[in-house]
C-alpha cells in the first residue's frame, strides 16, 4: 500500500474553467462541476468522481487519466492551511487505498468539500 500512496498525491493550483475535452469522458447523468490546474495537468470534479490527468514524458502527448469514483470513498479528510502552512490536504480513503490532495492556499478547500460530501453522503 506504500507504493500506491506515494504514487497517488496530487497538488491542485488553482480553480480553472472545465476544460472542454473532458467531455468525452463522461458519461450520461454525469456533470462537471469544478476544476483544478495541477502542476502540469488537470482535475475535474464531477458528481460521480475525480477524474485527473497526468501529462507524461517531455512533450506532455502521453496522458494517462486516473479516475476515484466517489462510490469507492470510505471516509475522508480535510484540512485548512495554519498561519505557516504553504497548502491544505484533502485525504481520500477508498477500496484501492489512501489518497492525498494537496491544494495550494488560494484553492477553496471548503467548496471542495461541499462537492465530496454532496456526492458521497
Amino acid at each position: 500500500m506504500a507504493e500506491l500512496n506515494a504514487m497517488m498525491a496530487w497538488t491542485f493550483v488553482q480553480e480553472i474553467d472545465v476544460p472542454k475535452s473532458v467531455s468525452e469522458l463522461l458519461i450520461a447523468g454525469e456533470v462537471a462541476q469544478i476544476a483544478y490546474k495541477t502542476i502540469r495537468d488537470t482535475a475535474v470534479v464531477t458528481n460521480k468522481r475525480i477524474i485527473i490527468s497526468d501529462k507524461q514524458g517531455l512533450t506532455g502527448k502521453k496522458v494517462e487519466v486516473y479516475t476515484i469514483p466517489f462510490k469507492s470513498i470510505i471516509m475522508y479528510s480535510s484540512e485548512n492551511a495554519g498561519t505557516f502552512d504553504l497548502n491544505t490536504e484533502l485525504e481520500l480513503w477508498t477500496k484501492a487505498g489512501k489518497f492525498k490532495l494537496n491544494l495550494a492556499k488560494k484553492v477553496d478547500i471548503r467548496k471542495l468539500d461541499r462537492v465530496i460530501a454532496e456526492a458521497i453522503l
